[in-house]
């Protein structure tokens, strides 16, 4: 367990921050007196977000749009924010796609802007934000991984493939920042009512367009961001989140292994049969 932590007048940098999860955490740290630095790629909805952050108590904004498929612009835009405010105290790897395609019928490229967007981006952020935070000798780093990075769903090989790399990332970094005070927050959502299945990549690049049955049931975003800040705040090095039948694989893939496959494979011959 790490100290929990405090965000007044804290700087929280949060990306995929225009809607879903980054969002609801967003308005959530501004009322605890935050100051936010929120990017994404579409600024009109990051203006639309800022908004909401302000009205929420937030002591300062700075929209930064950002897309973190695009490597080399992450360093830049980690020095605009240090010469803004000086100092980043939580960084929120929240940015994202994820897939719906079975994997004989996926591009290569779908499954190349799976790393490139999902696992590193986020690390090419990271490494952009670590020195200021290691000169400093503290700092909080999260990602919003998945389930999807403890199990392997069907239809989503690449965006299991990208989750499962992202939490092996974090896992290993928070060993070795561990010396310099930061610490590193993994966070493993479950089904959450937000626009990821409608925004997933079919099998040729394009967005799926259409909601999941188990996203539209699933936890809302609102829910889901409570449990996340109570995890930041309880001090939790990995926060589970969710409250569908999905979550019982973490456990299951754990201590039965075997029953955790022939569970997945049945739902990827329902999907077989449904396609």
């Amino acid at each position: 367990m790490y100290p929990g932590v405090q965000f007044d007048d804290k700087v929280v940098w949060i990306t995929g921050a225009s809607s879903g999860i980054g969002e609801a955490l967003a308005v959530r740290m501004s009322a605890r007196g935050s100051v936010l630095v929120l990017s994404a790629r579409n600024e009109s909805e990051l203006q639309r977000v800022a908004t909401l952050c302000r009205e929420a108590g937030a002591s300062d904004v700075l929209v930064l749009p950002l897309d973190v498929s695009k490597h080399a612009t992450m360093e830049p835009a980690a020095q605009q924010v240090l010469a803004q405010f000086g100092k980043i105290d939580l960084l929120i790897n929240n940015a994202g796609v994820s897939q719906r395609s079975f994997c004989v019928d996926t591009d290569f490229d779908v499954y190349r802007q799976m790393m490139d967007i999902n696992v590193l981006g986020q690390i090419a952020l990271t490494q952009a934000v670590l020195p200021a935070m290691i000169a400093r000798g503290e700092g909080h780093i999260a990602v919003t991984a998945s389930v999807a990075g403890k199990v392997g769903a069907p239809m989503r090989t690449g965006y299991c493939a990208a989750k499962h790399a992202v939490m092996g990332f974090f896992d290993a970094l928070r060993t070795e920042v561990a010396a310099d005070g930061l610490q590193v927050t993994t966070i493993t959502p479950g089904f959450i009512q937000t626009n990821v299945s409608k925004n997933a990549l079919s099998g040729d690049g394009s967005a799926t367009g259409t909601t999941d049955e188990d996203i539209a049931g699933g936890m809302s975003v609102d829910d889901c961001a409570d449990v996340i800040i109570a995890g930041f705040e309880s001090g939790e090095p990995e926060i589970a989140v969710g409250t569908g039948p999905e979550m019982a694989l973490l456990p299951l893939k754990r201590e039965n292994p075997v029953a955790a496959f022939q569970a997945l494979e049945q739902m990827a011959a329902q999907l077989r049969q449904a396609t």
